[in-house]
């Protein structure tokens, strides 16, 4: 986990180089020696997480924040308490808003099975000021191909690509999020950008138009000058969002994330899988989920799946279905 600035509340990077895939989406590798239930242990390069004989999470209640979810590699399969489902992966961004309360599932299927399923993925957690904790549980899915990047070359003719899942830069503005999240006001500031620097690029990164706390994470590269101070792969660089950065990258190729935004001026209590406003809340959060399920579990399992060949896809809870190919 890395560190993370108001309002912004958590920020996960998973990767795992899972084997092969069995017959059940499973791994193919023996699951011996593995805490199974709470799997978090790096063990021979991948982990189970809270799945049995599928990695990945099974269900589990939200309510008072969205989460944020980008798949670099692999894929994720969703299900929710609102019978909602979606297989998304390879670029694709979940954002979901889980307001009001409800329960989801994300689980990771290993469809190659004749090969490596290596996965990689972000999830943020996004706060919900106090006027929208009750909002209508929804998700939404930016597509790979629909995320609009910012891409351009520096003075040495490097190039430095943004993935623009959040806010806007150099007049490439996001998708819409969720219709209740901080970010969908732009006053709000909110950022989620992917970065990828060309070995040697340089970026300045434009100062913000307000009072926004600004974080850059450093996942994978040799070497980075913020400000021309050094930063090894692995770390987070707070930046003064007044004030214009200087990125310099290293010998290779590098990879960051920025998370920008606006502070949300409430207090924040957080219980688990609940974040409210006071201790009341979080004790009605789980009077609420015991009496109500957060709507139910309308799946025959607590971590179903998809069939290997269903490709990527979101059904809402109106009947409507996106399909999107899966591209080799």
């Amino acid at each position: 986990m890395w560190p993370v600035g108001n309002p912004f509340l958590f920020f996960a990077h998973h990767l795992d180089h899972y084997p092969a895939g069995n017959e059940e989406m499973g791994p193919k590798d023996s699951l011996k020696g593995r805490n199974i239930g709470e799997d978090f242990t790096l063990k021979d390069g991948w982990r189970m997480y809270h799945g049995e004989r599928i990695p990945g999470f099974p269900v589990h209640p939200h309510r008072g924040f969205e989460t944020v979810t980008i798949v670099r590699t692999g894929f994720v399969d969703h299900a929710d308490s609102h019978g909602q489902a979606g297989r998304y992966g390879r670029g694709d961004v979940q954002w979901m808003t889980a307001g009001a309360g409800l329960q989801h599932s994300e689980m990771f299927p290993l469809l190659n099975e004749d090969k490596e399923n290596p996965a990689e993925l972000f999830q943020i957690w996004l706060n919900l000021p106090k006027t929208k904790k009750f909002a209508e549980p929804h998700f939404k899915m930016l597509w790979s191909e629909d995320i609009p990047v910012y891409t351009f070359k520096d003075d040495r003719g490097k190039q430095v690509s943004v993935n623009v899942i959040a806010g806007n830069i150099a007049g490439v503005t996001a998708l819409s999020p969720a219709p209740d999240s901080w970010a969908a006001d732009p006053r709000n500031e909110v950022a989620i950008w992917t970065i990828r620097m060309e070995e040697g690029a340089e970026w300045r990164i434009p100062a913000a138009g307000g009072l926004v706390n600004r974080t850059l994470y450093f996942y994978e590269g040799s070497s980075l000058t913020v400000n021309g101070t050094e930063v090894s792969s692995g770390q987070a660089i707070e930046l003064r969002g007044s004030s214009e950065a200087v990125i310099v990258n290293g010998n290779s190729a590098g990879n960051l994330v920025l998370l920008q935004g606006k502070p949300i001026p409430d207090p924040v209590v957080q219980y688990g899988p609940f974040v409210m406003n006071t201790e009341a809340e979080i004790q009605q959060a789980f009077q609420d989920f015991r009496k109500t399920s957060f709507g139910g579990w309308p799946w025959p399992t607590n971590s179903p799946v998809y069939p290997r060949d269903k490709g990527r896809f979101a059904l809402h809870k109106d009947g409507t279905e996106e399909i999107r190919k899966n591209e080799n």
